[in-house]
């Protein structure tokens, strides 16, 4: 997208003035909120165009007022960086940084096109960063940290960032790293991305436009019927866990068909629900259900194989496969497919769920999570999302979207079984699977950032925020020139 602007005869040079101007109204205007300007800026530079940006951001803060020191790490070697180290020695003073310690860091040293851990004087500034980081600094990395992978989030020698500004899009390594990242801002710095096939990344405009609506008619069939079969002996907990994620994202009827031993706990926990028995899974769920939630926690032997094979056969209609109702297709993929054809279908395996299916490692998916999904979604003509950090959906027509919401209160058991009943609810009131899917995952993931810890905190906890979660009415949208924040989740 950069190489595709500067063809169009956008200078890089201009491209990097207005990144480095509008990184420098966020940054001011974040630290002055937090009451940081007066203890000054520090801008550790490096040669390439990161370190340029560096310079034009040092450059726009001290113009305003605002003491600012420069430390070049590594001499400025680009033509735009020079450019920009000689644009700032010939208006502004370098001042003394002594103190600066608890004021403002700009990390500007390497960028988007740095690959494998970084060498020294990088690798002994970025531990200098890093302590002055934990002596009080608020440190702010421009488009990813220093020794951060962009594409991999890779990073055993890398800065700790407050804040990590992204310029023209967002980085996928700073979604799979978000610890180091702080909070993530996406600035707009004048590239199209009409054509560029990229993953959206959902932020709550998307999830506003595209939940079902419920009238004030409403009545509980309207709001949609769906069919839970989940939780095999001493498995009830998944089945109730589902049926709450979908009573609480407004399903009207749920019922859970279940092992008989879990039925008094079902009752007893969601008097809302109804239930019905697994042998009879098929005759419980046609002619009633509106969509279908199938998997979790029925285990993967031949019994339960046989059973998902016959609701998948029984059962047309639109369909959330999920837990052991992708397990029983360990390495059969192609029996998958055959039965999921022909209706609106979504699978939901976290990353050795889809590994097992596709007959693939999971270091692998990990490391291709943004782009595995597509032979995928394709083979079995369903929407994919791939659980994890971020969710990635994915659908047939090779469209992308990333759900970069959460927090590691999430990393708990239970957690996708009260995702599946989200997704299945907004499938049973008419959504396309892509966008039941990513809306779902979305507030998931915001009732998680909703909850106020990880430590002390259960999953009952993040699904008695959903109330608040599903309410975007409070959420308003980015001002330009911010394309996309993301809350810290350290």
């Amino acid at each position: 997208m950069d190489a595709a602007a500067i063809a169009s005869d956008i200078p890089s040079r201009a491209l990097m003035r207005v990144a480095a101007a509008n990184a420098a109204t966020i940054i001011a205007g974040r630290c002055a909120a937090l009451g940081r300007l007066a203890s000054g800026v520090v801008v550790y530079t490096g040669a390439g165009n990161n370190g340029g940006d560096g310079w034009a951001v040092a450059r726009s803060l001290a113009v305003v007022g605002l003491r600012v020191s420069v430390r070049e790490i590594v001499a400025a070697a680009t033509p735009d960086a020079i450019a920009e180290r000689d644009a700032f020695h010939a208006c502004c003073a370098i001042t003394d940084d002594d103190g600066f310690a608890g004021g403002i860091i700009v990390d500007a040293m390497l960028g988007t096109g740095s690959t494998g851990e970084p060498r020294a004087p990088i690798a002994d500034a970025v531990r200098a960063v890093n302590a002055l980081h934990d002596r009080g600094a608020f440190v702010v990395a421009l488009d990813v940290p220093t020794g951060l992978d962009a594409t991999s989030g890779v990073g055993k020698c890398s800065v700790r960032a407050d804040l990590t500004i992204n310029f023209g899009t967002c980085k996928r390594g700073v979604l799979v790293e978000r610890g180091s990242c702080g909070d993530l801002v996406v600035l707009d710095i004048g590239l199209a991305s009409e054509n560029a096939q990229l993953p959206l990344l959902i932020d709550a405009e998307y999830v506003r436009a595209n939940i079902p609506d419920i009238p004030a008619t409403a009545h509980k069939g309207s709001r949609g019927k769906l069919a839970i079969v989940a939780g095999g002996p001493g498995m009830g907990g998944a089945a109730i866990l589902a049926a709450e994620g979908a009573l609480r994202s407004g399903v009207g009827l749920v019922k859970v068909v279940t092992d008989e031993r879990n039925v008094t706990s079902v009752h007893a926990r969601l008097p809302e629900a109804l239930t019905g028995l697994l042998p009879d899974a098929a005759g419980a769920i046609v002619g009633w259900a509106d969509a279908v939630l199938i998997g979790p926690g029925l285990g993967h032997d031949a019994q339960a194989r046989a059973l998902v094979r016959e609701v998948l056969q029984a059962w047309r209609g639109p369909i959330v496969v999920d837990a052991d109702a992708l397990n029983v297709f360990d390495g059969d993929i192609v029996a998958l497919a055959s039965l999921l054809s022909g209706r609106p279908a979504l699978i939901t395996p976290h990353p050795a769920e889809l590994g097992r299916l596709a007959g693939r490692g999971v270091e692998d998916v990990l490391a291709n999570r943004f782009d595995i999904g597509m032979d995928i979604a394709r083979t079995l003509s369903a929407t994919v999302l791939l659980k994890g950090t971020p969710t990635v959906i994915t659908n047939p027509d090779g469209a992308r979207y990333v759900v970069a919401r959460g927090t590691p209160v999430l990393a708990t058991g239970g957690s996708g079984d009260a995702l599946g009943g989200m997704i299945a609810t907004l499938l049973a009131q008419r959504s396309a699977p892509v966008q039941a899917a990513a809306c779902a995952a979305w507030v998931h993931g915001r009732a998680a950032e909703l909850t106020p810890g990880v430590r002390g905190f259960a999953l009952s906890d993040v699904l008695d925020r959903l109330g608040d979660a599903w309410c975007l009415d409070d959420i308003a949208a980015p001002i330009y020139p911010v394309l996309a924040a993301l809350p810290s989740v350290s």
